[in-house]
């Protein structure tokens, strides 16, 4: 396969495609995935191919789609359950967190439940409070569940095509900002393996770790501090369990300082956790303290200037390294 412009959206609609054929078993379930073609256009057109079998439209309940999801993996199947809105998630705790995440556990590893949940989160679109935050610390707080952020359509393509494999259940946050970005790719070509983080931008002065929409901050950020001589790595997780820190200690240990930049309000949050393992892990060789740039701990405005000011931007992250190298 040659390399072509595809969006973000298309790169995950091709993963589906590529498994739904690959493998009988993976079926898609959720609001609108079958005849509308998605929320946000994920699986338009899928149904021609599929059919109503294999593309399963459901009532407005989040708690039973999960919960019908949890039911066909542990029968055979490999459900694809979307939720709209990762801002659901509190709708589906129980299903996910105290059912899926623990049943190989609680059936000592006699029964698995091999399915992926596809939702959406993140700012971009003046969605309001309700449906533009970034939850990725409640499902990585939560033993038993994969977590999937990737940034780029390649990413997007080969991670969901790997989570279709797994035996244990995936939560796959998709950054809504991110369905209509255009890449130049192969989707054939190689990428970073799967709990693999792959660094964006080589530097040597500082390392950037972040994921998914901010890796693109992040390096617009490491571009203008370029041109201020200072040399700014760029790290992106890629995925946040299972987590890369081997990767993340070893730039740090190289640049002896850490910015840690996500979507996900400051406190309580990713951020922290990887704050934490950086100040553990790489102690010896850290010049400064870690420092967290992260969204701010209030409700999304639904203004855009407001929802913009909210998350971080590519002027506070150069304002911040600027002042960590005294530059």
């Amino acid at each position: 396969m040659a390399a072509q412009e595809i969006t973000y959206r298309d790169a995950l609609r091709q993963a589906l495609d590529d498994a739904m054929r690959d493998d009988e078993t993976v079926v898609v379930i959720g609001e609108e995935v079958g005849r509308y073609g998605g929320a946000y256009g994920v699986t338009k057109d899928l149904i021609a191919s599929y059919g109503e079998e294999r593309l399963i439209d459901t009532p407005i309940s989040e708690p039973a789609i999960i919960g019908a999801a949890v039911g066909a993996a542990m029968t055979g199947l490999r459900p694809v359950a979307e939720l709209m809105y990762v801002d659901f998630l509190g709708l589906v705790m129980d299903q996910l967190a105290n059912q899926a995440a623990k049943i190989r556990y609680m059936f000592g590893g006699q029964i698995g439940v091999p399915m992926v949940v596809r939702t959406q989160g993140g700012t971009g679109r003046s969605a309001g409070a309700q449906h533009s935050q970034s939850l990725e610390a409640w499902v990585m707080h939560t033993p038993g569940l994969r977590l999937a952020m990737p940034a780029t359509a390649a990413d997007a393509y080969h991670l969901l095509r790997h989570a279709l494999t797994l035996p244990d259940p995936v939560v796959f946050i998709e950054h809504k900002a991110l369905y209509a970005r255009k890449e130049r790719t192969d989707l054939a070509a190689p990428v970073a393996p799967w709990g693999q983080a792959t660094i964006r931008r080589a530097g040597s002065d500082v390392t950037l770790v972040t994921y998914s929409r901010m890796v693109f901050t992040a390096l617009e950020a490491a571009a203008a501090l370029a041109e201020r001589g200072i040399a700014a790595e760029v790290i992106d997780l890629r995925t946040l369990n299972p987590l890369d820190m081997a990767t993340v200690a070893a730039s740090v240990r190289r640049t002896g300082r850490a910015v840690v930049v996500t979507e996900s309000c400051l406190t309580g949050g990713v951020a922290a956790e990887l704050a934490a393992r950086i100040g553990e892990e790489c102690f010896d060789y850290l010049e400064d303290p870690v420092i967290r740039i992260a969204g701010e701990d209030v409700p999304i405005p639904v203004s855009p200037a407001l929802e913009s000011a909210a998350i971080p931007q590519p002027p506070v992250i150069i304002s911040v390294v600027q002042r960590m190298l005294r530059r």
